[in-house]
């Protein structure tokens, strides 16, 4: 057990944690957290002992035929779900389905409130702007989704669509105002919550399949070439990582660290590394990875793992935990799964695909250090 040192000061469910060892490479002899305005040390290898952190289930809540991707506050999550007062779809292999529409959905009160609605589409993927007054999602039915961009105040929405860009490929949001990702036409393009849309000068590479920005780095990779590449937006300069086979990047919330994973045979890895790639670490491995998500505080990153171990498949849902370096299995049996954490990191919302329908559960967590 680790003598240990501690100071605490405001409210914990508000602290930022960093972990200096998952930067430095060395054990964790100190974690650096952060409130607005303030930076505290809380550990410093002296003093009395203290337990590893743990973390526990306190209860599951399931909802079926529910796709649940965001979280407007503690009680409210953003869902897809059928829309039976539309008519069903006209797509004759559609026909037995009804449109999919965006709601607000409180858990407490187990209301839906309709934020967007259209005839014979499903609408989806929705993901909240970093000051939850925006929402990017997409539309679809048999074909490749379309981007839009909504404005929750006047639930007026445009499509990332436009003859400089061909349309989006793909679409991410990089800070409260600005989208990012894949063109049609090739290369990368930004676009704002205003309605303008451009590509990015810089990158008219052949299609892309990767597009992620943390501060001012875009990271990607072409179709053709899948190791990972970074554009220093202020110097122009261009980067090649190590890491190759690489089929998603998930920036921290501070933008100083990323998850990078990787594919290397019959096998998928999730490396946790700085923004330059260095001081990079597997914390997962398994022969299929995803459903990846940071906790806002940046302690835990959920994500879901498949793997066979002596003839047996095992499958769940898991965290990570930055104070510990360990994996929590919090569900089984689950697989093509998407997280998402409330701004509290104290629940954890994931959805899973089984070929017909969404269905969702939410994860009530709780945390405590243990003697």
């Amino acid at each position: 057990m680790k003598k240990t040192k501690m100071v605490i000061k405001g409210s914990i469910a508000a602290l930022l944690v960093f972990v200096t060892a998952c930067s430095s490479g060395e054990n964790v002899d100190k974690v650096t957290i952060k409130e607005p305005g303030e930076t505290i040390t809380v550990i410093d290898n002296a003093g009395k002992e203290v337990g590893d952190p743990n973390v526990s289930v306190e209860k599951v809540e399931p909802y079926e035929k529910v796709e649940m991707t965001d979280w407007l506050d503690e009680e409210t999550v953003i869902v897809s779900k059928e829309n039976t007062s539309l008519d069903k779809m006209k797509l004759a292999e559609l026909s037995d389905s009804y449109p999919r529409s965006l709601y607000l959905y409180n858990i407490n009160t187990k209301q839906y409130k309709l934020l967007k609605e259209q005839d014979n589409v499903f609408l989806g993927g929705a993901a909240l702007s970093s000051d939850k007054k925006h929402l990017l999602y997409h539309e679809f039915d048999l074909g490749d989704p379309v981007y839009y961009v909504l404005n929750l105040e006047t639930l007026q929405s445009f499509g990332i669509i436009g003859n400089n860009i061909g349309g989006a490929a793909s679409a991410k949001w990089t800070d409260e105002e600005t989208v990012i990702g894949a063109a049609y036409s090739g290369g990368a393009y930004t676009a704002s919550t205003g309605g303008s849309i451009a590509p990015i000068a810089d990158l008219s590479e052949e299609a892309l399949f990767i597009v992620e920005k943390m501060k001012d780095t875009v990271y990607y990779n072409t179709n053709s070439d899948e190791s990972l590449m970074a554009l220093n937006l202020a110097t122009k300069e261009k980067t090649k990582f190590k890491f190759d086979h690489v089929y998603k990047v998930v920036p921290s919330p501070d933008g100083n660290q990323m998850l990078v994973m990787q594919t290397n045979g019959s096998k998928s890895v999730m490396i946790l590394c700085d923004a330059d790639g260095g001081n990079s670490k597997t914390i997962a491995e398994g022969t299929e990875l995803g459903g990846v998500s940071w906790s806002p505080d940046q302690r835990m990153i959920a994500y879901s793992e498949k793997d066979d171990a002596n003839g047996i498949t095992v499958k769940g849902i898991y965290v990570y935990d930055m104070l510990t370096g360990k994996s929590t299995q919090l569900a089984v049996d689950v697989e093509n799964a998407v997280t998402s954490w409330s701004p509290s990191g104290k629940a954890l919302a994931y959805t899973e695909w089984n070929g017909s329908q969404y269905n969702s559960k939410i994860v009530h967590l709780k945390y405590s250090l243990q003697k």
